[in-house]
């Protein structure tokens, strides 16, 4: 594997029940929220060699959002998105996470979210 080959893995349109944001309403129960990962990966020390040892798992990645989504009431989409972005940067190997949350409910007529990016 040559060492300056990009590597990134992701997590895409991962529908989740969240309990999230400032409204009453909005406290009186979990709400759609999609969310996307994009992390990019440092180079390969070491060939894969077709083992789930040698890579980043994503069950990793989609388990820890799972439990963060059910962990508490999220006020601010920022402050999940900050959440998740620390759970990725906290994995071998990950160099960079963007991370977006949409509430696809939110408006009729369109869809609203929030996305960051942060390096190591």
């Amino acid at each position: 594997m040559a060492p300056d080959l990009a590597r990134r893995i992701f997590i895409r349109d991962f529908r989740l029940q969240v309990s999230i944001g400032i409204h009453d309403f909005e406290k009186e129960g979990p709400q759609t929220v999609v969310v996307n990962v994009d992390l990019l990966l440092a180079p390969a020390d070491k060939a894969h060699n077709d083992r789930i040892a040698n890579v980043l798992n994503y069950d990793t990645v989609h388990d820890g959002i799972t439990a963060l989504a059910k962990s508490r009431h999220f006020n601010l989409q920022e402050t999940l998105v900050d959440a998740i972005i620390d759970l990725c940067l906290a994995q071998p190997g990950v160099i960079e996470a963007r991370v977006s949350t949409e509430k696809p409910d939110v408006y009729k007529d369109c869809r609203v979210g929030y996305e960051a990016v942060r390096r190591r």
